[in-house]
């Protein structure tokens, strides 16, 4: 049996694995938390507290979920906002769980609608137990523009909320972001200036999943109308990776502690987040479906990819892919790679010959005699869609060709 070291130290904090419940309905009381720290993860992110005069009054249904074809659950939506327990209950979970289980990490989320409140719940937050401060300043369905994802927009109001919870507590503090955003480089800048140790990235996305197209109303449906609210799951994974690797990219922000969020569904995804720069993965969607125990999974690849990559200990994969996400005007454009086609793999569907004539470059043919589908190098362009649309992987990247006129050597190229 592989036993990896898969501790990792974030922020200040030691953490037996880098795997946590994020900030959602899938640790929203001292039972949940419980039975994921059992199950194996390695922290908490307990669901947003807010002040004790705010009334949490959801909607119902409040889910929805993109499909693709046969595939389920590639999205999710979600409508939910922040816990709906009493402050005084929420916080009292909170020291329980600390009694329960003082070697897991518990951080508390917290929200609020002025820089007093926040304050407040950083003072009461910590005094439960809490070792980590995540300060909620993204979620797109919150009835308060105070409260929800326009303050993550606003690099002012994040430094001073920021500056707030530091006046309120000594505690390491994350503040978490929105992808409502073009650039999250200045607002997470201005968090740190705040006081903030670390950003946890990201939140989910505004969207509107789907329609019920007889009805004309957005899904889910509430008494005949619907709203614009929180996307996430595996569809958003590659937005989420995109924000974390220009945080880490960013000079000034090289050595950023990173708490990553977005679709991490196995642990290929996990990789790729702490590849990317996160220490430590926080997870919902992939939660809501197959329930903690997916953490087992987790775990056991994340430890068999340290295996295979003759790595010892999780911070050294942190964040060493990033040297590799370049400029696009750095790219290497000297040369075409053309697809190979493996005819014994080929079950002649055509698929490639289609998408490449009416969505590339009109290069791949078909052999009416034979059945098989054949490149036209001279009208091939290397963009590969054809590998992609391939429903049995028949076609791979083969030959690379330089350029006319280009000086880079083959034997140079790395693919």
């Amino acid at each position: 049996m592989i036993n990896k070291d898969i501790s990792i130290e974030f922020l200040g904090v030691k953490f037996e694995n880098p795997f946590c419940l994020s900030s959602s309905p899938v640790g929203n009381c001292y039972d949940m938390c419980r039975k994921a720290y059992l199950t194996g993860f390695g922290g908490v992110v307990f669901k947003t507290i807010g002040p004790k005069s705010y009334y949490i009054d959801e909607v119902s249904p409040r889910f929805d979920k993109l499909d693709k074809e046969s595939t389920t659950f590639v999205g999710f939506k979600n409508m939910e906002q922040i816990a709906e327990h009493p402050l005084e209950e929420n916080l009292e979970d909170i020291r329980k769980l600390k009694a329960e289980f003082p070697n897991k990490v518990l951080i508390a989320s917290i929200m609020g609608n002025d820089e007093e409140t926040r304050e407040d719940l950083a003072r009461k937050a910590t005094e439960a137990g809490a070792d980590i401060l995540e300060l909620n300043f993204s979620c797109p369905q919150m009835t308060s523009h105070a409260m929800g994802s326009d303050v993550g927009t606003s690099p002012e109001l994040c430094k001073k909320y920021c500056e707030a919870v530091r006046r309120g507590s000594k505690l390491p503090i994350l503040a978490k972001m929105t992808p409502n955003i073009t650039d999250m480089v200045p607002v997470a800048k201005a968090s740190l200036e705040g006081g903030a140790d670390g950003i946890a990235a990201i939140n989910t996305i505004k969207s509107i999943a789907n329609l019920d197209i007889n009805r004309f109303i957005g899904m889910p449906i509430i008494d005949g109308k619907s709203s614009i609210s929180g996307y996430s799951g595996k569809a958003v994974k590659p937005i989420a990776l995109r924000f974390i690797s220009q945080l880490r990219n960013d000079k000034e922000l090289k050595n950023l502690p990173i708490s990553g969020i977005g679709g991490i569904e196995t642990w290929i995804d996990a990789v790729e987040f702490i590849l990317l720069g996160a220490s430590t993965l926080q997870m919902t969607t992939s939660v809501m479906q197959y329930g903690y125990r997916i953490v087992e999974d987790m775990k056991n690849g994340l430890m068999h990819y340290m295996e295979e990559m003759h790595v010892d200990h999780l911070k050294d994969l942190v964040g060493i892919a990033n040297k590799n996400i370049v400029p696009a005007e750095n790219l290497n454009r000297d040369y075409i790679v053309y697809p190979k086609i493996d005819l014994d793999k080929c079950v002649k569907c055509g698929r490639c010959v289609i998408s490449c004539y009416d969505g590339a470059h009109q290069a791949m043919e078909w052999d009416e005699e034979k059945r098989t589908p054949l490149c036209n190098e001279d009208k091939c362009v290397g963009c590969l869609l054809c590998s992609l649309v391939c429903p049995v992987h028949a076609i791979s990247e083969g030959k690379i060709v330089i350029k006319k006129g280009r000086k880079t050597k083959i034997e140079d190229i790395k693919l």
